[in-house]
């Protein structure tokens, strides 16, 4: 298929390229053979991306704003935004560009307006000298024929933890909580992304809990849950209250700061606040919203399928749309970015008002599932 591309006044007018499919079998023996000359670019959504992906690969999305301003022409800081990654794709360190999305098995089925589209046009108007493919029957196709190539975070297996914190020496008593083993405190921490988890206090004071995790860093977000392990563990403390006056947003930036730091030092973060509901999950929300570039509401239900109870007061909600029109504006450098709001009469997402209880759950459930139920934080 041949592409028209519309480009500003500075640039051609017109660009004729031709993207051809490269089928599976072709795809994996090119990374296997020389995998780091070949950049693969997945156009899925975010959700779909880290549920299942190819190692390696870089995730390609757009925000709808960034997709409204599509006609002026995408930046290939949008599709490529790892700086180091987008100069050795300028550089021509890459012999190879192979886009992807769920299941389009040439180029006249990908949609004219969705990411895929925009992000080749995109690449189109900065040459880069490598090939470019889309790959035939996409990830879908993939995973099928290669499940080895495919990369799923796994929570650790046979993890099978006894729910009292006293049956266990190296752990401390809980101190953060008015009753005994609450719902919300069974089970154990719930991964967000690979290096990251949330959970309640009492998860925190359990060291075999972390250490079975791999666990190397907390982020404290309360003002009265102590540290248990101040030796052992690096703890960053945020010590704000679960109020409609508590500014948690003026920490945000600190906390994703934090996060990354220990992320690129290889390790893993714990997030938790007494309940591991609102005040955490508020400063979780805020690092996908960021580092992933998503709006609140993808943000939120990505953690709410992990940790179904999680439920940020009204003003935290208020504080992370706020958050939002940041993090919107400073990608897409538009005015537009300055309000949340989707279009006509869309809402930004649905507050969870009431989620039944699973009275049957297993406090050694841990990891599993997510806990269902919606207790007061």
């Amino acid at each position: 298929m041949y592409l028209d591309l519309p480009f500003s006044a500075r640039r051609p007018t017109m660009v004729i390229m031709e993207v051809p499919s490269i089928d599976c079998a072709t795809f994996r023996n090119l990374l296997e053979g020389d995998g780091a000359g070949c950049l693969v670019l997945d156009c899925r959504s975010f959700f779909s991306f880290n549920s299942c992906h190819i190692p390696g690969s870089t995730n390609v999305r757009f925000s709808t704003i960034v997709r409204r301003r599509a006609r002026g022409g995408l930046g290939l800081e949008h599709i490529v935004p790892n700086e180091q990654t987008r100069n050795r794709l300028l550089s021509g360190e890459y012999q190879a560009v192979v886009f992807l999305d769920d299941r389009s098995f040439d180029f006249d089925q990908v949609k004219k307006d969705g990411t895929l589209m925009l992000a080749v046009n995109a690449l189109c108007r900065d040459p880069c000298g490598a090939s470019i493919f889309l790959l035939k029957g996409g990830f879908e196709t993939f995973s099928s024929e290669f499940p080895d190539m495919c990369t799923k975070p796994a929570p650790p297996q046979g993890l099978c933890l006894p729910l009292s914190a006293n049956s266990q020496p190296n752990s401390a008593e809980s101190g953060c909580s008015s009753c005994n083993t609450p719902l919300y405190d069974q089970g154990g921490p719930v991964e967000i992304l690979p290096f990251l988890y949330l959970g309640s206090a009492y998860h925190a004071s359990r060291k075999d809990m972390l250490d079975t995790l791999g666990i190397t860093a907390l982020v404290n977000v309360s003002a009265n849950c102590p540290n248990h392990f101040d030796g052992h563990y690096q703890y960053k403390s945020i010590p704000v209250e679960d109020n409609h006056k508590a500014d948690i947003s003026s920490w945000f930036n600190e906390a994703i700061e934090f996060i990354d730091s220990v992320r690129n030092a290889g390790g893993r973060v714990f997030v938790h606040c007494q309940a591991g509901i609102s005040r955490s999950a508020t400063i979780c929300l805020a690092y996908l919203m960021r580092t992933n570039r998503v709006r609140l509401d993808e943000a939120f239900e990505f953690v709410k399928q992990r940790r179904s109870i999680i439920s940020p007061n009204f003003s935290f909600m208020g504080q992370l749309l706020q958050f939002e029109s940041q993090v919107l504006a400073s990608s897409t450098c538009s005015a537009e970015a300055g309000s949340p709001a989707l279009g006509q009469s869309a809402t930004v997402f649905n507050f969870p008002v009431s989620i039944p209880v699973l009275p049957n759950a297993s406090p050694l459930a841990f990891l599993q599932s997510p806990i269902t139920t919606s207790p007061s934080c």
